[in-house]
């Protein structure tokens, strides 16, 4: 029987897991919490591993670039994207539950209070990507200011002489493999882990999905499709990718997003689809997939966009065109503060509602489903970092899809 397991696709494996885990948690409800652990170890294995994956690949892929000024290109290009599709995203979310109206008919009970913060002056925003004390950044997962840091002593190896650059390149490229490997193993475990996470979310949450949000849900997951549909024409317009080539290598990566809903954790398994399964540049993804974890986060903009109308619609509020376009710029802003760990998007969420002063009670009931809209968040946040990666690489190498894989 264990030759015959072993024998199903491993993407097969992990979908048998996690349909298993959401019928034992919609059967078992909260008794099925009791498998939470296996699935939070492995989360955490993820996560683990991702920081210094991401380091020493991005190491890896700067040095070997060449020269200073095909980084400059290659950034430019990719951080033009992330914003474009941004602001797309941010206007599906607006303009999709403005048609749905699904937060009409919802009864506030009252203020939500905390301390939320303020929008963020773009001046801090920048200074905060600036590590002051790397070691502190390592150690809080702060994956922006690693990026930063990895950025620069990319650069600086790129100054060396060639006998001095050499060995160290040497050793970013074994140590990028390490990491890699280490992924490869901690992904051994990720059928069974997935499932039992999955089997939590649906033993927690699964009864809420048929209740009074179902409506909210299922605009978010409606933008969230439409967002998927505009990558993939992008994809096969600009790209020249087969559509279903593309999905048939990254499925797995999906699979980890739906279930850790985690773009940090997420972010080893991309890198490892990247390396193996699209074989695309390392001076590419290694550096595209970091920034993208950071910056690119459609889904979580549709999301944000679509809890700020839907709790204005909840106080009877309505926005004019100009506060539109103001939702639309600070949107922009404050969708850097989710960290890419389970949950981030909610603190910002809840930022976003209190810089147009619109009550929190709302953003809080909507916290109580989180999870189950951050599943598609984490999952479209992920898919276009590797579609503008994929797309990049079509302009900036030869890279073509190797079809007979």
């Amino acid at each position: 029987m264990l030759k015959k397991y072993l024998s199903i696709p491993f993407a097969t494996r992990v979908l048998i897991w996690m349909l298993l885990g959401a019928i034992l948690g919609l059967v078992l409800k909260e008794q099925a919490l009791i498998v939470k652990p296996l699935g939070i170890g492995f989360l955490n294995l993820l996560i683990m591993a991702a920081i210094p994956l991401v380091f020493f690949n991005l190491l890896s892929g700067i040095s070997s670039l060449g020269n200073v000024s095909s980084l400059g290109k290659i950034g430019g290009r990719v951080m033009l994207w992330y914003i474009f599709s941004t602001i797309m995203a941010i206007v599906i979310g607006i303009g999709l539950m403005t048609l749905s109206k699904a937060g009409e008919g919802m009864t506030l009970k009252g203020e939500v209070s905390g301390d939320i913060g303020e929008i963020p002056a773009i001046g801090d925003l920048l200074l905060n990507m600036i590590p002051v004390n790397i070691f502190k950044s390592f150690a809080e997962g702060n994956l922006i200011q690693i990026v930063v840091f990895a950025v620069l002593l990319g650069i600086v190896t790129l100054k060396l002489p060639e006998k001095q650059k050499n060995p160290i390149v040497n050793a970013y490229d074994k140590l990028a493999e390490l990491m890699r490997k280490l992924v490869e193993y901690i992904l051994l475990l990720s059928p069974i882990c997935l499932g039992a996470l999955m089997a939590a979310t649906f033993g927690e949450f699964g009864s809420k999905i048929l209740g009074s949000l179902g409506k909210f849900i299922g605009t978010i997951y409606l933008g969230q499709f439409l967002m998927v549909v505009v990558y993939m024409i992008l994809l096969k317009g600009l790209g020249k990718v087969p559509i279903g080539w593309f999905l048939k290598k990254t499925k797995e990566l999906y699979a980890t997003t739906i279930a850790t809903c985690s773009s940090l954790a997420s972010l080893a398994v991309a890198l490892d689809i990247a390396e193996t399964k699209l074989k695309l540049p390392k001076k590419i993804y290694s550096f595209t997939l970091p920034m993208g974890a950071q910056f690119n986060k459609d889904g979580t903009s549709i999301m944000l966009a679509g809890i700020l109308i839907f709790t204005a619609q909840a106080a009877g509020l309505d926005f004019s065109f100009p506060e539109l376009v103001q939702v639309v710029l600070i949107g922009l802003l404050v969708v850097e503060g989710s960290s890419g760990i389970p949950g981030g998007g909610l603190v910002v969420a809840m930022l976003f509602a209190e810089a147009f002063n619109l009550p929190l009670e709302i953003v809080a009931i909507v916290g109580g489903i989180y999870r189950l809209i951050d599943m598609g968040n984490t999952t479209v946040n992920c898919m276009g970092d590797m579609v503008a990666t994929t797309i990049v690489s079509k302009y900036e190498t030869k890279w073509v899809p190797i079809k007979t894989q």
